[in-house]
């Protein structure tokens, strides 16, 4: 029997088969650079990241008890000993990722190539699994960092990064720790924990359900708008480390006016008001 005409056949049933099997996992490479960002598609891999846009940890000025929490936490699992995944929550705008990004950039910086900061995307959460299993075969210790993380209703993302957080039988690695910031304190939002309250048979085992994500993370830290002292530490840092030509005088006061038609003081804001006064200054800064 001639099986010639079943040919093209079984070789587009072939190439089907394989593009619509999963691509095969690569060994990921950590010694490339400190930083990297995590793609789980089309084929997981780590880019890694040349230079991290970090603010030096001294020029992040009113958050100085978060800010010892969080260095001492990272400095001890650079090393070697045990720390806890962080949860950084707070209002918008007060240094949280910034604050990360630091305490990484210090470690390595008194611990040479110590630890690697892995930023994976809120929208990625759901393969964190698959990314822990690769860093468990690492011998360097990690960060693994989501910026604004939260989950809305009808998201079950979070039960994935309950999992890996605290629980499974394989439990997280011990080279690598989670750090997330977040505008919410316990990741969900008020009316999705009420909702869960109002429809659920018991109340308060649904609510549990939906909060204790929070709980896998054993250092809390939580971020407040700044005051007008504090605002002004921040702007006076900035200042004097881009070496601007302004009085104190002049600079408290243009300050306040921007803050004023920003609607609120905080590390951002400062920010946002450097970058600008230094181009009308004249004075070129590196952001």
């Amino acid at each position: 029997m001639d099986d010639t005409p079943l040919l093209p056949a079984l070789t587009r049933i072939a190439e089907a088969l394989e593009r619509l099997a999963p691509p095969p996992v690569s060994s990921l490479e950590l010694t490339s650079a400190d930083a990297f960002v995590w793609h789980p598609e089309p084929r997981p891999h780590l880019a890694p990241v040349p230079q991290v846009a970090a603010v030096p940890i001294a020029l992040l000025q009113g958050i100085e008890s978060q800010k010892a929490l969080l260095l001492d936490n990272t400095m001890r699992f650079a090393r070697g000993f045990s720390a806890n995944n962080a949860m950084l929550w707070g209002a918008r705008g007060t240094g949280k990722s910034s604050m990360v990004k630091a305490a990484h950039a210090t470690a390595n910086a008194e611990i040479p190539g110590s630890l690697a900061l892995i930023e994976i995307h809120r929208e990625d959460i759901r393969t964190l699994p698959d990314l822990l299993g690769q860093l468990r075969l690492q011998p360097r210790r990690c960060l693994v960092f989501c910026d604004d993380l939260s989950f809305e209703k009808d998201d079950a993302d979070y039960k994935a990064l309950k999992s890996v957080l605290d629980g499974g039988i394989e439990g997280r690695p011990s080279n690598v720790l989670f750090y997330a910031t977040s505008n919410r304190r316990h990741l969900m939002s008020r009316d999705m924990i009420e909702n869960e309250r109002s429809t659920a048979i018991n109340p308060g085992e649904a609510v549990e359900e939906k909060v204790s994500l929070s709980d896998r993370f054993g250092l809390w830290i939580g971020f407040h708008n700044a005051d007008q002292p504090t605002f002004f530490a921040m702007i006076e840092g900035y200042a004097a480390h881009f070496g601007l030509p302004i009085s104190t005088e002049d600079l408290h006061a243009q300050a306040i006016e921007w803050s004023v038609t920003r609607g609120g003081r905080s590390g951002r804001v400062a920010w946002q008001f450097i970058q600008d006064l230094a181009g009308r200054l004249g004075v070129k800064i590196d952001p």
